[in-house]
């Protein structure tokens, strides 16, 4: 009886076919569960009015949407390794439309509090889903690639929604535009399904790989510039390395100034110089539309083979330049800082997550990326969650922005510091692996 080649994973999953039409279904993955936050801050003038809150519960709503997927990560992104890709898309997909159409008939706040809560999940497992596909569907030379573009499915939900939840409601109301987006979800899902192969397709098409030979997806070396170079423990299936952990606290870091940066930059630029509603949003759109195309360039640095703890650094130094524009925007009344400011913000912290992912799938055992991709979306959901609290808490107390904004960079400054040492980590001498007798 032949042994099975450890190199390659048991999980048929791998063998799912690299294509246009799902590297689409991935990047719909990781956009449809931000559908609910995104709608409730575009709506918020409306769900206001409808439920007579004031603006500080409306912004605990989505700070609930990340508490809830920073809970429930690690489990998920555990399950992530055992479930099929297709009941994982599920759990995205529909979880999404039940949070919206949920919170569509939220008669009373806290209804839209629990909406909140069940969108949490979908958002927590879509990074370990996804990673998990890329993994064992796309080669290793484009897996960077992948990851950048799919990780730009975030913006793209940013910008969808400032389209979409606006214009619907004028015509239907919040109601109306929450479940008009439940059903935008559901075809989406209707799509992922046809797209990706159901598991006995799966173990046909293993079958027949296997009669043929190991393929070109087989696990490759570490290259000179591979984040497997930055542990000196490389990939285990036994245990996960050390460097998921790094990688995590810089999701935290680099997570708390991002979403705090995303909430309250309309707000800022209205007080610091001025702006009027319309174009403090257009401040945060513009970080969004150069964070798509941010996402996808550090995704290719990646796949060029520079260092994981280099980029890092890049991002980190750009984030604090930003930070220092917002500063001087504010304490100056300049505008143009401000687009400087958003446009720094896009370029720079809005691709960390992709080298972060990019650099787990080259530490990591195939057979663990969704747990690895589950402890990483921990500390980004929980920088997502505090970041927006911490900032507005410091509003209230001081009246301005200006320490919001310092201890946003005191945040940044810990992200250079932990990608330095990555790069630390990376040049520790390999322990010696024990082996039984």
């Amino acid at each position: 009886m032949t042994r099975p080649d450890p190199a390659q994973p048991a999980d048929p999953d791998r063998r799912t076919r690299a294509s246009g039409a799902l590297l689409f279904v991935l990047l719909c993955a990781m956009g449809v569960g931000p559908l609910f936050n995104y709608g409730v801050s575009v709506s918020s003038a409306l769900i206001i009015d409808q439920l007579g809150i004031s603006a500080g519960q409306l912004g605990l709503v989505v700070s609930v949407v990340f508490a809830s997927a920073a809970i429930s990560s690690i489990y998920l992104g555990r399950l992530a390794d055992r479930m099929s890709a297709r009941a994982q898309l599920v759990l995205i997909f529909a979880g999404t439309a039940v949070a919206l159409v949920v919170g569509a008939f939220a008669a009373h706040y806290w209804v839209l509090l629990f909406a909140a809560v069940l969108a949490g999940p979908a958002q927590a497992i879509s990074n370990p889903t996804t990673n998990r596909i890329i993994i064992r569907a796309v080669p290793p030379v484009r897996r960077a690639g992948w990851i950048g573009v799919k990780q730009s499915g975030v913006q793209a939900s940013q910008l969808f929604s400032g389209l979409f939840f606006p214009a619907v409601s004028l015509w239907l109301g919040w109601t109306g535009a929450a479940l008009g987006a439940a059903l935008v979800a559901l075809g989406l899902l209707a799509y992922g399904l046809a797209v990706v192969p159901t598991p006995r397709e799966l173990a046909a098409r293993a079958a027949r790989e296997a009669r043929s030979g190991p393929g070109p997806e087989s696990t490759t070396p570490a290259a000179p510039g591979d984040a497997r170079a930055e542990d000196p423990d490389g990939p285990s299936a036994d245990r996960l390395p050390a460097t998921v952990w790094i990688f995590a606290s810089i999701a935290l870091l680099s997570g708390f100034g991002m979403q705090a940066t995303n909430v309250y930059l309309p707000l800022f630029s209205m007080e610091a110089v001025g702006f009027s509603l319309v174009l403090g949003g257009v401040a945060t759109a513009v970080s969004g539309v150069i964070g798509v195309v941010s996402r996808i360039w550090w995704g290719r640095r990646m796949s060029a083979g520079v260092k994981a703890s280099t980029l890092l650094l890049m991002i980190s130094a750009g984030a604090l330049s930003g930070v220092a524009a917002f500063l001087a925007a504010g304490l100056w009344h300049l505008p143009a800082l401000i687009w400087a400011g958003a446009a720094l913000h896009g370029v720079t912290v809005l691709g960390a997550n992709v080298v972060i992912n990019a650099g787990l799938m080259q530490v990591v055992a195939p057979e663990r990326i969704g747990a690895a991709s589950g402890i990483n979306s921990m500390g980004m959901y929980s920088g997502f969650a505090l970041g927006p609290l911490v900032m507005g808490a410091l509003r209230d107390l001081t009246g301005d922005f200006s320490i919001g904004w310092l201890v946003i960079a005191v945040m940044y400054v810990g992200c250079f510091g932990m990608a330095l040492f990555l790069r630390a980590h990376g040049r520790r001498p390999p322990r010696p692996r024990v082996t039984p007798a």
